[in-house]
């Protein structure tokens, strides 16, 4: 892996914030001149840094979603139960995040789904399946306050 510097994260920063900026842009926000700039992102896309580019998508202009956050617990706590586990819960398209955690409970998942009902068709078929489930809890979301789609690089990583 490169070792990065103040230019890559300033790089990085600009790109998570709009990646449809021209390398012209991108090359004067960062203090660069073009090409330079364009070798580092080609740099930093080889080395994983930069994991791709797609569009924000407003979900609600599509229609109605529900967005569930689910506390879940495992029966057995072995590797293979972990493993049996994550690759389940990989395939369901409706879960859009899943970490594993400390604390009182094994994994935090995100579901958006079309409905409540929806929701709890999946997680039935979950519990048929199963895959080591031994309890969950959900925490339907009411609103979204706010959702940041960037990570403070520069505060994070200081160079």
């Amino acid at each position: 892996m490169p070792k990065l510097d103040r230019l890559d994260l300033r790089i990085l920063a600009h790109l998570q914030k709009n990646a449809r900026v021209t390398n012209v842009e991108l090359a004067d926000a960062v203090g660069l001149s073009a090409s330079p700039c364009l070798v580092r992102v080609k740099r930093l896309e080889k080395a994983g840094y930069i994991l791709g580019y797609g569009a924000d998508i407003q979900l609600r202009k599509l229609g109605d979603t529900t967005m569930i956050f689910t506390e879940m617990t495992l029966a057995d706590h072995r590797t293979q139960d972990f493993l049996r586990f994550e690759n389940a819960i990989r395939a369901v398209d409706e879960v859009i995040e899943c970490h594993l955690v400390s604390g009182g409970y094994d994994y935090m998942l995100k579901f958006i789904t079309r409905s409540i009902q929806h929701y709890q068709e999946i997680i039935e078929e979950l519990l048929a399946r199963n895959i080591g489930i031994e309890k969950y809890f959900s925490y339907v979301v009411i609103k979204s306050v706010f959702v940041k789609r960037h990570y403070p690089l520069e505060k994070f990583f200081r160079t």
